[in-house]
């Protein structure tokens, strides 16, 4: 899940270690969801959200922002790959 976690800390001058103390969670955690190897749970997510004062929508993303159909496939193409049937 893309999401816009590093921006935002870097527009409020917080480290990954003060955000992850705000968060109650490891430094490393931040770093791992900023990097997309992790996605919060809807907890943390809810937290995230608190902090940096914005709607979860807009600081996580998810299959409707990317262009992608809930197959991985792009809307244009439809469930057969854009192949005749």
């Amino acid at each position: 899940m893309r999401n816009r976690l590093r921006v935002l800390r870097a527009e409020r001058a917080l480290s990954q270690a003060a955000l992850a103390q705000m968060l109650d969670v490891s430094r490393q955690t931040v770093n791992a969801i900023e990097v997309d190897k992790h996605d919060p749970s809807l907890t943390l997510a809810f937290k995230i959200s608190q902090v940096f004062g914005q709607p979860i929508e807009a600081i996580f993303a998810g299959l409707e922002d990317t262009g992608l159909d809930d197959a991985g496939l792009d809307d244009e193409d439809g469930a057969n790959g854009g192949q005749e049937p």
